[in-house]
């Protein structure tokens, strides 16, 4: 990985130092509970206005100077249609924000309301913000608020559990499913023209073709079309994630995508260096710490990595902790056909690593393993997170169906750690066959275990916070680091730290390939939590003004479009 540091002076230099709606969710009917069943049971005590500072702004700019006219002119109307995205996701996680942010009155409770999509603070367990908003639905604007799990589970409804529709309640009582495509006509039809437009400008054909295909997809909800055809596209400078996507704001089930848009430029030279690494997968698969039935589905050969700088994010992607790296598409036929596609965000990716992962390790980390801290280490544990998503099994052992479908609200968090830990795994057997050779190993492991510090601040309502607590946790009872009293500071154990991530790995594994919810929702309550002195830890980290995560200045005016 030496291109890495070739291209850091680069990224530096192009990094200086997303957010509407008609069809608000219909209110529960007047017979309904005058509580919601499916409320959070965290703290719903207002939080303090100090947590509104936690946020260090990052301008997302990008090199343009490459594209013709005619591609600007596409990125713009790719930005709309984006803002569509976001329009779409205030509906899902909140409703009508219009009149919830003209409501509040003082600036700094606006803006924090703005990066929250709604009163509760997604990186503190979802608390509110804002006296009188109440506890945040798990079902978010999924479901009708007077809905049980035990209602939900009775209902005799085929497709019940999809992606791409809400549940609401009729006027005789009765559940019914309402496709996005209904729900939200008004504003993916607009996208859809957007897209179209904009496919007029591509000069890529492919890049054009699917741009039509996700037009089609948001008005129809078939979105395997699409998928399909954008994991063949190789060559296109410019990039669109859009549509309904993942499913961490379903937290009742795990079953409802929610809206979101990334517009990314591609790195093409960095691509092509990536791409090398996706030929081991197959070998990787086999080679995984687990018995040989969890690790029978064989991944698909066309998947590819490739390096982005982001020029905007919407929706649920800018929601709360920003994401840097992206492995889809979700749709496990895909992912069995031709696998899947890693979009490292290097930019992005470089401002948490400065801004955040530096000054973590200055606190938490041994005087004399800070030195192990590297960007190169950040970005490629990062990037093999994302790879990781492929590895392991997606269908169920014992017949209940994909493992998503069986783990349920779980399912997310499952799957965040153990791609997390089989990356690093990736990285163990790469580094053995001498096809990494920039560093060593135990800045890896280093920068991991300061990477699981910053991930614990997104907090329970994070999958990705949630999978970091479980893996903390797993890691300090097998010895893999230590912590010395008198400094406050963690050490990494190498081998204990190298044995951990093998037990865990397969740990995970099993407990996906067995599709026996019971059991993980045992290990989730059991490890996924933070103890109070972790959690002292964590507030010295507050303390020291460090931010927890980034938020942006975006937009055309900011790329001059």
């Amino acid at each position: 990985m030496n291109f890495i540091r070739l291209t850091l002076i680069t990224a530096l230099l192009a990094l200086a130092a997303c957010q509407q709606a008609e069809n608000p969710a219909p209110a529960a009917p007047a017979n309904a509970a005058t509580a919601p069943v499916q409320q959070s049971d965290e703290n719903t005590a207002p939080e303090p206005a100090s947590r509104f500072d936690i946020y260090a702004t990052v301008r997302l700019t990008a090199d343009l100077s490459h594209l013709s006219e005619r591609q600007k002119r596409m990125i713009a109307l790719l930005i709309d249609a984006s803002k569509i995205m976001d329009e779409l996701f205030w509906l899902q996680a909140y409703g009508d924000k219009e009149p919830f942010l003209a409501g509040i009155e003082d600036p700094a409770t606006r803006g924090f309301a703005e990066i929250n999509y709604g009163p509760w603070d997604r990186l503190n367990a979802d608390r509110p913000f804002i006296e009188g908003a109440g506890p945040k639905p798990l079902g978010a604007r999924f479901y009708p608020a007077d809905m049980s799990k035990k209602e939900f589970e009775a209902w005799k409804q085929e497709g019940k559990d999809g992606l791409y529709s809400l549940l609401r309640r009729k006027d005789d009582g009765n559940l019914e499913l309402l496709p996005y495509s209904v729900a939200y006509a008004t504003q993916l039809k607009r996208a859809a023209g957007l897209l179209r437009k904009a496919s007029e400008l591509a000069d890529d054909a492919e890049f054009a073709n699917y741009l039509q295909l996700r037009a089609t997809a948001l008005e129809t909800d078939d979105y395997q079309p699409s998928d399909m055809v954008w994991m063949d596209m190789k060559n296109n400078p410019i990039e669109l994630v859009i549509g309904p996507i993942e499913t961490y704001e379903d937290r009742l089930f795990g079953y409802r995508a929610a809206f979101e848009s990334y517009v990314l430029i591609k790195d093409l030279a960095w691509s092509e260096r990536l791409a090398r690494f996706a030929q081991y997968l197959p070998e990787l698969q086999t080679g995984l710490p687990v018995a040989d039935e969890y690790k029978q589905e064989v991944p698909g050969s066309d998947a590819d990595l490739n390096a982005y700088d982001v020029v905007y994010y919407a929706g649920h992607c800018n929601a709360g902790s920003k994401t840097i790296a992206i492995n889809l598409p979700n749709d496990e036929e895909v992912q069995l056909a031709k696998g899947t596609r890693r979009l490292q965000l290097k930019n992005a990716m470089l401002a948490k690593y400065n801004q955040i992962l530096v000054p973590i390790s200055k606190i938490l980390i041994a005087p004399d393993q800070r030195q192990n801290i590297t960007f190169d280490s950040f970005f490629g544990n990062t990037m093999f997170h994302e790879v990781a998503h492929g590895l392991g099994i997606k269908n169920t052992l014992n017949g209940q169906g994909t493992v998503r479908r069986a783990m349920k609200e779980h399912a997310s968090a499952l799957e965040e750690g153990k791609a997390d830990i089989l990356g690093l795994y990736m990285i163990q057997k790469l580094r053995e066959k001498g096809e990494i050779t920039e560093g060593q190993l135990k800045d890896d492991y280093v920068t991991f275990l300061a990477g699981i510090f910053r991930s614990i601040r997104f907090g329970a309502s994070s999958a990705h916070g949630k999978a970091n607590m479980i893996r903390f946790n797993f890691f300090r009872q097998a010895g893999a680091f230590s912590r010395d009293e008198a400094s406050g500071t963690y050490r990494v154990n190498v081998p204990e730290f190298e044995q951990a991530v093998k037990d865990l790995s397969s740990k995970l594994l099993t407990l996906q390939g067995n599709g026996d919810y019971a059991a993980v929702d045992a290990f989730v309550t059991e490890m996924g939590n933070v103890s109070s002195g972790l959690q002292a830890d964590l507030d010295r980290l507050a303390d020291a003004g460090i931010p927890v995560d980034i938020v942006f200045e975006q937009g055309k005016h900011v790329l001059g479009l």
